[in-house]
């Protein structure tokens, strides 16, 4: 398909187009940051001072004098963003979109085309991918969600039947979060929540709606962010598998995988949920943590996440629930028994 530079183009072309071609985000760096389409490169016509700048001579001033504004900021810039622009675009095809698919994404078009390139523009711009975003998470589908007590191993099992076959989204893996005070710990800065309904968009379009997503049991938020309503209340309505082994069993890994950190990071987390654990739970953990006896401070945490967990659990009672008793921490093994619980599933 071949448009004429700046033609604008609906949300479901402009995505197929983005797979081979580039897509510039022309918003300024803070919207940028808030969210953005996936692999997308940002060009900001304005950069945020300059943005607030040309918005407030619009509200003051009108429209003209607000384009000349914007014109005397922008100008001495232009080249360098038709030198990006250049670098970027493959076979002179660039994709441009701003908020609304309007004067700032028309305006770099036509800068791209100053260079050559033929681009085509979002219609709707970033808004109309967003709304796009939101309709896509509130659709309903089939999913099964794998949960467990705290170092049940359930991120490894998920990864097993991935390589088994079953389509599976580690939601922890976009949040950069495994979910718990610890949760942070090795990990790089946190999405926004849009962002991260973004990024889970961009996975969820290209698995297979007539067969079920596997999913870690999770709560409304991993860390700071928050997940998509509609999507959320699809986990919360759909058959779940419950991974349950006792402490001794689950010990062994969490001290591998936790032992590595510095004890002072351990023991802020501590700190984190001390009210939650009592006070003299969190100290005796802490003093634990000191003495480098990681199995008896993971065992005092452990008390208050099961404790918490099986509360919750209870409450789901009556629910589509299929509990799976364990006594190794074999990755393997526990995916098989997983996968004979699946098969009690009646969808």
């Amino acid at each position: 398909m071949t448009n004429k530079t700046g033609e604008k183009t609906d949300i479901a072309t402009f995505l197929k187009l983005a797979e081979g071609i580039p897509v510039i985000d022309v918003r300024s760096p803070s919207e940028f940051r808030k969210g953005h389409i996936p692999g997308s490169h940002n060009i900001p016509l304005f950069d945020d001072s300059e943005r607030e700048a040309v918005g407030i001579c619009y509200k003051r001033e009108g429209r003209n004098k607000a384009i000349l504004k914007g014109l005397e900021l922008t100008g001495p810039s232009m080249k360098s963003k038709l030198d990006q622009g250049l670098k970027i675009a493959i076979e002179d095809r660039l994709l441009v979109h701003c908020w609304r698919g309007g004067m700032r994404s028309e305006a770099m078009a036509w800068l791209f085309s100053l260079g050559g390139i033929q681009t085509d523009i979002l219609e709707g711009g970033y808004k109309s991918y967003r709304q796009l975003v939101l309709e896509n998470h509130s659709a309903g589908r089939r999913m099964i969600i794998l949960g467990g007590l705290t170092g049940s191993g359930k991120t490894h099992i998920l990864k097993f039947l991935e390589k088994s076959g079953r389509q599976v989204i580690d939601l922890e893996g976009i949040a950069n979060h495994k979910g718990s005070a610890f949760g942070s710990l090795g990990q790089p800065p946190q999405p926004t929540s849009e962002h991260f309904s973004n990024i889970l968009f961009d996975r969820l379009k290209v698995t297979d709606r007539n067969q079920p997503l596997w999913l870690e049991d999770e709560s409304s938020n991993i860390g700071t962010v928050f997940m998509p309503e509609g999507f959320y209340l699809n986990m919360q309505n759909s058959p779940s598998i419950i991974l349950l082994m006792d402490v001794k069993t689950r010990l062994p890994r969490l001290i591998e995988e936790y032992s590595v950190y510095a004890t002072e990071e351990l023991v802020e987390s501590v700190r984190r949920i001390s009210k939650r654990m009592g006070g003299d739970n969190a100290n005796e953990a802490i003093q634990a943590l000191y003495l480098g006896d990681y199995a008896k401070a993971i065992e005092i945490i452990l008390h208050y996440y099961d404790r918490t967990y099986m509360f919750g659990l209870k409450k789901e009672d009556g629910k589509n629930i299929f509990l799976i008793n364990t006594g190794t921490n074999d990755i393997e093994a526990n995916a098989m028994k997983v996968l004979e619980a699946e098969k009690k599933i009646a969808w």
